[in-house]
């Protein structure tokens, strides 16, 4: 069987699985290469971090420098960390999608059985294929969006430590 009879076969479940798999690939692969060009950047990101903060920062003191500093940090990584939720989010409601089309087609089954009878198997399997299908399609699109999405907060924590780091030697 083809991957679009599968689609087809699993209906709407299956269609809102895979925009959802199309959307949370183009947003990891577009925070992946974000986060390389962050990497590269971040001795000039840092510099000007330092420059805002000690522009800001003119006759406090030194607590308040750093608290400074940790806000522009905190600002820089909202900034760059946009869009991961949607990935998270996507790996959390993938198998819940799942999951519906699973009890769907059980009630479909049982449906087909109530008004028809036990006597044609092949009228019950038809149902039961459906709820198994669109569970699969839902863990399919959920772990590698959860791998994903964890791969990507541990590179954003990287280059957060890697922005502060940089950001404390340059203003203190």
């Amino acid at each position: 069987m083809k991957l679009y009879e599968y689609i087809q076969q699993g209906g709407s479940i299956m269609y809102v699985l895979l925009l959802f798999n199309v959307i949370g690939f183009a947003l990891m692969i577009m925070k992946f290469w974000v986060f390389t060009q962050e990497k590269q950047r971040i001795s000039q990101t840092s510099a000007l971090m330092a420059q805002t903060v000690n522009g800001n920062s003119e006759g406090k003191d030194v607590r308040a420098i750093i608290e400074i500093a940790k806000q522009e940090v905190s600002n820089y990584v909202n900034d760059i960390e946009a869009g991961l939720n949607t990935v998270k989010i996507i790996a959390s409601i993938s198998p819940l999608l799942g999951l519906l089309g699973t009890v769907l087609g059980v009630l479909g089954a049982f449906k087909v059985m109530a008004s028809q009878g036990t006597g044609d198997p092949s009228l019950f399997a038809s149902g039961i294929s459906v709820a198994l299908i669109t569970t699969v399609g839902g863990m399919i699109v959920a772990i590698p969006h959860f791998i994903g999405h964890n791969y990507l907060i541990g590179q954003l924590d990287s280059i957060e430590s890697k922005v502060e780091k940089d950001l404390m030697t340059k203003v203190l």
